[in-house]
């Protein structure tokens, strides 16, 4: 109801200064302080003042004469306050927001019609998945989730790099050592057997004499020779590394859980040729230059050049990545990419090259993110000093395991959780702490990984939230669910109850915005206040002993309408909503 309620207002907006034969191109549509007892209100008086030629008071009390909200669904009145207008929702607010939040799908939007391609983790393939990193993947998924929901149609992309240096040191490192001379990997895991050949050949290039060094440096060079020449033996040598290790990857990122839809390789724009037809027009622009043995684009704006082609004539992986945004923006109506904050100034020099080669990047949108970093320190996979996701995980599951079983004496209801019952549960809570921690700070943001706070039940973290959809589970046990012609919203007299109403109401709207901004963080705060207001009306309204059958039957519905925003929400955000906890 916000969104159609805002919609609403929009509409008398306009034909109340249509009226008053004043502008209409800025109605100033805002949500009011917590302390105003309005939907939304409008500062659109300041702003017409000076055309009005009065005082914004006074423009704002001849805006709302010129409103009649008897013509109005779900304004129930239009109150000014100095230069503000507030619109104070109807009894059909509310009736047609406890309507919607019933049903299963509450918070999903209309199909946009819109393809949207969401590239995210594209880690290198270089060994197991480390703490640094992980927002990536725990952002990526989140937002395609949120897009999901918004009705666009989301693929999940990860771009391999299957063609750089790492992974020819990589390929090379694997078919020269003997895996007995290799410590025992850490996990019984494809790419922990695997990095140990990464990290031996790295250890080797720095130790080495000056000869081996150098006849080491010969094969890795020759190696990314013959894949800029399209051998498939070459390919097929470098897959075998590529897949194994990826392998292993995807499946700790299945944990989180972040699924994609298609494993896009490097190497791809480089066997259709596309690489090679992109260079020869980016070497037409004026911009391109032949400087210190490579062609580069001397680009306006940046002080440093973009390098697209080395002397012996090997691409790089921005050039690559251009020929992938091309193949992207072919195949689909936008393209959003998930960035560590290290690749601002690649990603604006990618857009700045694709704008000079006449692409629209305005169908072009990036996230950045700071890193998750743990007290114990900084991480780094080359070196193997790194956290693993795989650890952190283990450890999530296993303080929620505990935390669970210490709690099961203190439960209030009665549902004799099992063994498995507590598993279930310990997953669903350690991993979704992980992620909803990561996931509700603003991705500029630097986290520091915090397990107190991540996994604290009172304060406003994943299990805090997680139990207000249990705990509506729990009401609404051995309970029929009432249809929507039983219910009359009017019962709902209670100011709790009213202000629970008013949070369901803006859960679509906060879905669209969260898309609309790329901001999946912000799904996240509206769970902490819907959580909130929620523990204040069970604290004040008694649902299965409420004083008669009307508010029995209504209040049983705004119990049914939370767990549905709830469950949705977090569902937005790639966490689970147990049942039970």
């Amino acid at each position: 109801m916000f969104r159609a309620t805002r919609a609403e207002i929009e509409d008398a907006l306009v034909n109340a200064l249509s009226a008053l034969d004043l502008p209409t191109t800025d109605l100033g549509i805002e949500e009011p302080p917590a302390d105003v007892d309005a939907v939304l209100a409008s500062s659109v008086a300041f702003r017409l003042a000076e055309a009005a030629s009065a005082a914004p008071a006074a423009v704002a009390d001849d805006i709302a004469a010129e409103i009649d909200v008897s013509e109005l669904t779900y304004v129930g009145q239009v109150q000014t306050q100095g230069p503000y207008l507030n619109f104070l929702p109807g009894a059909a607010y509310f009736a047609g927001t406890l309507d919607a939040a019933t049903e299963t799908d509450f918070g999903s939007l209309p199909d946009k019609e819109t393809s949207v391609v969401l590239e995210h983790t594209s880690a290198n393939p270089t060994g197991p998945v480390h703490v640094g990193r992980a927002r990536n993947p725990i952002i990526g998924d989140a937002l395609a989730r949120v897009l999901d929901y918004a009705g666009y149609d989301v693929d999940r992309h990860y771009y391999v790099n299957d063609a750089g240096r790492q992974i020819a040191v990589f390929t090379w490192a694997y078919e020269t050592f003997d895996e007995a001379d290799l410590p025992d990997p850490e996990r019984d895991s494809p790419e922990y057997e695997m990095v140990r050949y990464y990290r031996k050949g790295n250890a080797f290039l720095e130790d080495a004499d000056a000869d081996r060094a150098e006849a080491a440096e010969d094969e890795i060079q020759s190696i990314l020779q013959g894949l800029e020449a399209g051998d498939e033996a070459t390919y097929d040598r470098v897959s075998e590394v590529v897949d194994t290790v990826l392998s292993g990857m995807t499946a700790t990122l299945g944990r989180l859980p972040a699924e994609f839809d298609e494993f896009v390789k490097e190497t791809r724009f480089m066997r259709d040729g596309s690489t090679d037809a992109l260079v020869e027009r980016l070497k037409a622009l004026d911009c391109a230059v032949y400087e210190e043995d490579a062609w580069q684009l001397d680009l306006p704006d940046f002080e440093k050049n973009l390098v697209f082609l080395r002397s012996d004539d090997t691409s790089l992986y921005t050039t690559r990545d251009l020929a992938h945004h091309e193949w992207k923006l072919d195949n689909y109506d936008r393209a959003v990419t998930v960035l560590g904050e290290d690749h601002k100034l690649q990603a604006q020099q990618l857009d700045a090259t694709l704008s000079l080669l006449g692409i629209d990047t305005d169908r072009i949108d990036s996230v950045h993110y700071s890193w998750v970093n743990l007290p114990e320190g900084g991480m780094s996979t080359r070196k193997g000093t790194g956290i693993d996701l795989d650890d952190l995980l283990d450890e999530a599951i296993d303080r929620a395991r505990q935390e669970v079983e210490d709690r099961l004496d203190d439960r209030i209801r009665d549902d004799d959780l099992d063994a498995e019952d507590v598993e279930r549960i310990a997953h669903q809570v350690g991993i979704g702490a992980v992620r909803y921690d990561i996931v509700s700070k603003q991705p500029t943001k630097g986290i520091t990984f915090e397990w107190e706070r991540a996994l604290d039940f009172e304060a406003q973290s994943a299990p805090y939230v997680q139990y207000v959809h249990a705990r509506c589970c729990g009401i609404l046990d051995d309970v029929a669910e009432p249809g929507s012609d039983a219910v009359q919203p009017d019962a709902l007299a209670a100011t709790e109850a009213e202000d629970l109403l008013r949070v369901l109401a803006r859960f679509p709207a906060v879905i669209e915005a969260a898309a609309r901004q790329h901001r999946p963080h912000v799904v996240a705060t509206y769970t902490r206040d819907l959580a909130e207001q929620f523990n204040a009306f069970y604290r004040e309204c008694p649902v299965l002993t409420a004083e008669d059958e009307a508010t029995r039957t209504a209040r049983l519905a705004l119990v049914v309408g939370t767990r549905n925003a709830m469950a949705n929400a977090l569902d937005a955000l790639g966490v689970a909503a147990p049942n039970s906890m």
